[in-house]
């Protein structure tokens, strides 16, 4: 079993960045790779980037490409998202995943098998 805690969210104008925090415990951290989603009102959860277990491969939705950076601490049990140049369609709750199978690509929802409660980020224009 696996415990997911987000932190960080809140408000913030557009241009400017925020980091958002995931606190695992529970299972060994680094058996899992990491996946942040975010669903805007109205909307489905989408994917916005995922990091293998180890750090050394990143993946980003489109979207967020070049100003998102998924990291990990895999000593604090953390996965991290910083978001640089935010806008004001970045708005949603954000949620933290985690994966403990091999082979997933992890581009889809369906394919972790845990989740936090989601922390909410909102970009004003």
């Amino acid at each position: 079993q696996v415990q997911l805690v987000e932190s960080g969210g809140g408000l913030v104008q557009a241009g400017g960045s925020l980091s958002v925090s995931c606190a695992a415990s529970g299972r060994t951290f680094s058996s899992l790779a990491m996946g942040w989603f975010r669903q805007a009102p109205g909307k489905e959860r989408e994917f916005v980037a995922r990091i293998s277990r180890s750090g050394n491969r990143r993946n980003y939705a489109d979207s967020v490409k070049g100003r998102f950076t998924i990291s990990r601490d895999n000593t604090k049990k953390t996965v991290y998202l910083q978001m640089d140049s935010l806008k004001a369609e970045d708005t949603a709750v954000y949620y933290c995943a985690a994966d403990f199978s091999l082979g997933r690509d992890g581009l889809r929802a369906t394919e972790y098998d845990y989740w936090g409660q989601g922390t909410q980020v909102t970009v004003s224009s």
